[in-house]
């Protein structure tokens, strides 16, 4: 019996999955060092910083799944349900931001019938039977989809944080794509795909910061970039 007990408090005592833990641990204190440091700048959205803290904050929540919630079966599904929802409140953020930098903070509206994309596409998964945190994550790539064609609008029109702000979004895609890399290759680096993502992300975020945060030109009324 005091074996056991001993083996069960070695293994609370340990990261049930290490490298994913830290490196979602790494991740999210800098992306919330980066969502302060947003809270200080006088030419970020507010709506910047809010999906900068929401971002951080899955990411802290991820180094608790990874590393203690993956011992238990029971939690970890719903422990990854609320990761997947903090992950979609951030992109919606990501979103509002966007709609409010490119078309201006009067379209609501826009913001709306875009983020409704994403949501309309997981309600016909859902009623189909393929609902699930997968398929909610992967509508979102929808809503990211439609982030991109906004700045890319925005580019064509001049916007002064259009490139910055595309080469931070496509480096966050790249980032994603490391999910799919083989976990053989990873392996000779001692990364799983799934930490080499957490890390490849801190890149795109870093990179993010410094687009909306980095002091303007003059540009046009927002509403100009609308027409």
């Amino acid at each position: 019996m005091r074996g056991r007990a001993g083996a069960c408090r070695y293994r609370a005592g340990v990261l049930a999955e290490p490298a994913p833990a830290l490196s979602d641990l790494a991740l999210g204190l800098i992306v919330v060092v980066l969502a302060v440091r947003l809270g200080r700048s006088p030419v970020a959205h507010r709506y910047w910083r809010t999906s900068f803290w929401w971002a951080g904050a899955a990411a802290l929540a991820g180094f608790v799944h990874h590393g203690v919630v993956k011992h238990s079966e029971r939690w970890t599904g719903p422990s990854w349900a609320v990761i997947s929802a903090m992950v979609v409140i951030a992109v919606s953020y990501l979103l509002a931001a966007t709609v409010a930098e490119v078309l201006g903070p009067r379209h609501q509206r826009t913001f709306w019938a875009l983020r409704s994309i994403g949501i309309a596409a997981y309600v016909v998964l859902a009623v189909t039977g393929h609902a699930g945190v997968n398929a909610l994550l992967a509508c979102e790539s929808l809503t990211m989809i439609s982030i991109i064609a906004l700045w890319a609008r925005a580019a064509r029109r001049r916007h002064p944080m259009a490139g910055a702000v595309i080469v931070a979004l496509v480096a966050d895609g790249a980032a994603a794509a490391t999910k799919a890399i083989d976990p053989a290759i990873t392996q000779r680096v001692a990364l799983d795909p799934t930490s080499l993502y957490h890390l490849a992300q801190i890149s795109g975020m870093v990179l993010l910061y410094a687009a909306v945060s980095t002091p303007r030109r003059p540009d046009p009324e927002p509403r100009a970039l609308a027409g």
